[in-house]
């Protein structure tokens, strides 16, 4: 149960609760960004009651050596948290005597983190965890998480990460059971233009209740980062890992349900992108992405019917992401900030429509032409999906559009250099499906709704009666 209000502590006021709190003991593990995190609780004072041990690991060689890494893969990573986390914490367990373990309840903080470098090029990012019990002798629970650090200076850097680090200790012990609680918790005193969090996860015995994929969202939705990501097993994802050298399809929609529009949409478009002489069917991730507009379409978010969509898309084998990104030329300028190879979106003629339509720009100084030059950057390309013009049989593509005459010479260019790229092998008979139709036919209980969705779609919707489904 979520408290309506809380009172927040100062970093050092957290820290120096924290330190005179005589039930938890433990130890930090920085990697990377010097010790922040350790510094904050030594100012607080009263230190020897809370830190068993400090620990900085700065040079490769001994960060290998402690953490048993044999062969050495990236120093930022989740799999070197993993193996801190590991390794402190067996260390706690066998190094302190009974009477710690009969009456203390343990934690171990790591961090692994890039800051910014001298020449300022880089991209500041790092890992943090937290493993902790709550009852002594017990099995812990873990939570880690991914941030991104936005500051141009290194030393301001080194101090949010300090501040983070106390904020997540702290709420592991007095915010684990509000889970949005936890979340805001983090940015205490800590401003969104100073980090970006890009994933969490919370696992272990006493967090069991929490799921991971609402989690996510509420990052999003609390303005804590752009966007997140969940692979075809609905697991949460950090983007940049996800997304590392990949070429990227990405398909924006309600998918309430996914209907045989969305799902020829899907198929004739990865046809397309074969062809591509950078195609690697091992290199290919399709994305189904939902705005958070879109889930809150209806005043408020509707946790049960988010996680229906994730668990039918995921149930098709397709990856999933939650944006704040309304605009597609915002969703294009997200993308390429990660090492991505191609990005191919695909987007239906009445969207595009909307996205050649001026008035969507007004607040950009460069108005259309600003949109365009961060729409269609080098690597992207648009796929299209026609549709029938009203009251009639005629297909409007990308070649027949309507535009106005100030826009012809912008588009024929992007036309003419493929930007733009019609999907032609379609199923024309199938072009009167939208989604809303179906869903209120299936409200109603007209069955006619069936013949819409594919097989699996509709099997998934009756079976689970999701989407206000009533039977005919």
């Amino acid at each position: 149960m979520e408290k309506s209000e809380r009172e927040i502590f100062s970093i050092k006021r957290k820290a120096l609760r924290l330190n005179l709190n005589q039930s938890i003991y433990g130890t930090l593990a920085e990697i990377g960004g010097g010790q922040e995190v350790a510094r904050a609780f030594f100012q607080a004072g009263g230190a020897s009651g809370t830190v068993a041990k400090s620990i900085s690991a700065y040079d490769k060689t001994f960060s290998d050596t402690i953490y048993n890494e044999n062969k050495p893969g990236r120093y930022v990573s989740e799999n070197r948290l993993m193996k801190m986390l590991d390794k402190e914490f067996d260390e706690l367990n066998l190094v302190l005597d009974e009477d710690r373990h009969r009456d203390t309840n343990f934690f171990v903080f790591a961090n692994t983190v890039e800051t910014l470098n001298f020449n300022k090029d880089n991209d500041p990012q790092g890992w943090l965890g937290v493993r902790f019990q709550l009852a002594p002798d017990s099995t812990p629970n873990d939570v880690v998480l991914h941030v991104r650090l936005l500051e141009n200076d290194s030393l301001l850097q080194q101090y949010t990460l300090g501040a983070l680090g106390v904020n997540l200790i702290y709420a592991c012990f007095h915010y684990h059971d509000q889970p949005n609680t936890f979340l805001k918790s983090l940015t205490d005193y800590l401003s969104t233009d100073r980090i970006e969090i890009t994933m969490i996860r919370m696992t272990g015995p006493q967090l069991k209740y929490v799921d991971n994929r609402l989690l996510a969202v509420q990052l999003v939705s609390n303005g804590m980062t752009n966007a997140i990501m969940f692979d075809r097993n609905g697991n949460v994802q950090e983007p940049a890992d996800m997304l590392y050298k990949k070429n990227i399809l990405a398909f924006r929609g309600s998918f309430r349900p996914i209907t045989y529009v969305g799902f020829d949409m899907l198929k004739s478009s990865f046809s397309i992108f074969k062809k591509d002489k950078d195609y690697d069917k091992f290199n290919t991730l399709s994305l189904c992405e939902i705005t958070l507009k879109n889930l809150l379409s209806e005043g408020s978010f509707d946790e049960r019917d988010f996680l229906d969509r994730v668990d039918l898309l995921n149930g098709m084998g397709q990856n999933v992401m939650v944006s704040n990104l309304s605009e597609y030329y915002k969703l294009v300028s997200y993308f390429t900030r990660f090492t991505i190879k191609n990005l191919r979106v695909i987007i239906g003629v009445p969207t595009l429509l909307k996205v050649l339509d001026k008035k969507y720009y007004n607040h950009l100084k460069g108005g259309i032409l600003e949109a365009f030059g961060k729409l269609f950057t080098d690597n992207m390309k648009l796929y299209v999906y026609p549709a029938k013009r009203d009251n009639s049989d005629e297909l409007l593509t990308s070649k027949n559009l309507p535009l106005p005459p100030d826009l012809k010479h912008i588009y024929r260019y992007l036309i003419e250099n493929r930007k733009i790229i019609d999907i032609e092998d379609v199923k024309v008979e199938r072009l009167h499906i939208f989604s809303h139709r179906v869903l209120e036919m299936l409200k109603k209980g007209d069955k006619e709704w069936e013949r819409m969705v594919p097989k699996y779609v509709s099997t998934f919707i009756k079976t689970r009666k999701v989407f206000g489904y009533k039977e005919g």
